[in-house]
């Protein structure tokens, strides 16, 4: 499939299930990114479920998200139970320019959905100029050090760096999990294992079969370090948001339960506050030091390689894809 296909796909599959013609279409973006970039957990994949909680009103498809700036650099945004991306759309606007006016500003969601590849966002500030620090959080999979009860999700964070051009010189974007629950979803649904080292299952031992580990809970990356970095998502996102916590929130895969409630948490920094033009330079000294060794790579260039081959050769949809997404019988 061309990435226009994939556009038209999901834009036309949530339309079916009910997303308004605005809704769908952030989403549909979103959809596009994911598959540009070979991030296939992220992409088609979920269409389907997407459309499938629309349907059973776990997300509310013609949802109007209510921005409001309760202070000059903080805008909140009620997102109605709808799709996260249309919500994060609607205070975009006065999000950003509160950066430009006070040097630094936050948008928080609350009643808030899964908002996808959390590095699309941070990449967004980026080329709009700011240093962009992002945080979602999910329905409870990871446990806490010596324990096997799930208190957090696996709570990506993200960050975007300008380039001064309109462009990003750099995006981390990573959960405080081994890997993204995502990924163990896909391999669960190809009737792959899972590698060694990336989940537990509900009897807290090492498991290599994704059916299990869903059943059980993610391993955090670095121990105790990545449950630290998942309580911070935690406090951004979820209590600083106004959402409900971690295991308060219902799944993002199945139609069990009701909206999942989650949260979001962008900081945006405009550098002309601060150090102004010395901030690219050093930035891009500190990129220099790195790409001028062998072997070593900036975070995110594998997904802007990924993009060329992608826009050139298309995207790839297996058979068991096809069928969910209605392509064949």
């Amino acid at each position: 499939m061309t990435l226009e296909q994939v556009y038209d796909l999901a834009l036309n599959t949530l339309k079916d299930a009910g997303a308004s013609e605005s809704n769908a279409a952030s989403v549909a973006k979103s959809t596009w990114r994911a598959e540009r970039d070979g991030i296939r957990s992220h992409g088609l994949m979920y269409v389907p479920i997407y459309a499938e909680h629309v349907r059973c009103g776990k997300v509310i498809g013609d949802a109007v998200p209510v921005v409001s700036q309760p202070r000059p650099g903080a805008v909140s945004v009620d997102a109605k139970h709808g799709f996260a991306h249309p919500a994060i759309d609607a205070g975009w606007d006065a999000f950003t320019q509160a950066a430009r006016d006070n040097g630094v500003a936050v948008l928080t969601l609350h009643n808030s959905y899964n908002c996808g590849i959390l590095g699309h966002h941070a990449e967004r500030l980026a080329e709009d100029g700011l240093l962009g620090l992002c945080f979602t959080h999910a329905p409870a999979s990871v446990a806490p050090v010596g324990g096997k009860k799930p208190v957090v999700g696996t709570n990506p964070f993200a960050l975007g760096v300008p380039d001064g051009k309109g462009g990003a010189s750099m995006v981390i974007d990573q959960s405080i999990s081994v890997v993204a629950k995502s990924e163990i979803v896909l391999r669960n649904k190809n009737g792959e294992a899972i590698e060694e080292g990336w989940a537990f299952g509900p009897d807290g031992e090492p498991t290599t079969d994704a059916a299990v580990a869903l059943k059980g809970t993610m391993a955090p990356s670095g121990g105790y370090k990545g449950v630290g970095m998942g309580l911070t998502v935690e406090l951004l996102a979820s209590c600083l948001a106004g959402a409900v916590l971690s295991t308060q929130a219902s799944p993002f895969a199945g139609t069990a339960g009701g909206p999942p409630s989650t949260g979001q948490c962008f900081i945006a920094f405009d550098p002309a506050g601060f150090s102004g033009d010395a901030f690219f330079a050093q930035v891009e000294t500190l990129l220099t030091t790195i790409r001028d060794q062998d072997g070593a790579r900036v975070p995110g260039d594998r997904r802007k390689n990924n993009r060329a081959s992608t826009e050139s050769a298309g995207v790839k949809v297996n058979e068991a894809q096809q069928r969910a997404l209605g392509l064949i019988e």
